[in-house]
């Protein structure tokens, strides 16, 4: 079912909350954004949001003789979605599974589902480094993949975390293509001055040290938080958020 997808990146996090959902769509949204043809997979299991930051929660998959039919955003069919959020009858379900299921869901995500031809496959990963992420690996040999993208925020606790993600990463032989520092400050929506409430520079510390990209920092901005469905770099282009997520995609594009 990959063999007609050209790059395969991995979104990972050493911890949750640090909003590596958000910068996997909003990623996915400006290569939409930049007329390559994306998809999205969201494997994080037990808490899958990017059905509700794509406006998608009312959408359900069905089978086809090829496999499963992911979810469009588009009538162009530019950016295709697939999370185990359009087979929960709510948002208030819970997943509570063992490991071999939770193996067998994202085996199943991998290699039954009929992506077309794609440009880029974003893998939006639960955090840390647990069953799903090993069977990602295992399900991925023989298929090319790009590398893995590194959400952190600029607290140390953070840090220390994604350090560990850093060791998963070289074990395993996935790239790192960069480190991105979210939360970095904060935008305010009636003067856009950013102010940094949280430490700064943690990100490109620990790209220094791990000898990574660092890939650029997102601040907090409430007006970005509000767009869902919706690409920052179309609806605010001046923004702090819009400019990074360009430079990313511009950087992961070029390799």
């Amino acid at each position: 079912m990959l063999e007609n997808v050209k790059h395969v990146i991995l979104v990972l996090s050493g911890k949750g909350g640090v909003g590596k959902s958000t910068v996997s769509t909003q990623l996915a949204l400006t290569l939409k954004e930049k007329n390559f043809k994306v998809g999205l997979l969201d494997i994080d299991l037990c808490g899958p949001s990017i059905p509700y930051l794509l406006q998608l929660e009312d959408k359900g998959v069905h089978q086809s003789d090829e496999g499963w039919v992911p979810v469009y955003t588009d009538q162009e069919q530019k950016l295709a979605v697939m999370s185990i959020g359009f087979l929960l009858n709510s948002r208030n379900d819970a997943v509570v599974w063992r490991g071999p299921k939770k193996t067998a869901m994202v085996k199943q995500f991998l290699t039954d589902v009929s992506w077309g031809e794609l440009d880029y496959l974003l893998i939006d990963t639960p955090p840390g480094t647990s069953d799903e992420h090993i069977s990602v690996m295992e399900s991925l040999k023989g298929v090319k993949c790009d590398g893995a993208i590194l959400v952190t925020t600029p607290q140390q606790v953070s840090i220390e975390d994604v350090r560990k993600e850093v060791t998963f990463c070289k074990r395993t032989k996935i790239p790192i293509l960069g480190i991105v520092e979210n939360m970095s400050g904060f935008v305010c929506p009636s003067c856009t001055e950013c102010t940094n409430i949280f430490s700064k520079g943690g990100g490109e510390a620990l790209a220094n040290l791990a000898e990574v990209p660092f890939l650029g920092v997102l601040p907090i901005d409430p007006r970005v938080g509000a767009l869902l469905g919706k690409a920052c770099v179309k609806e605010l282009p001046e923004s702090p958020s819009a400019k990074t997520f360009n430079e990313i995609a511009e950087k992961i594009t070029c390799t």
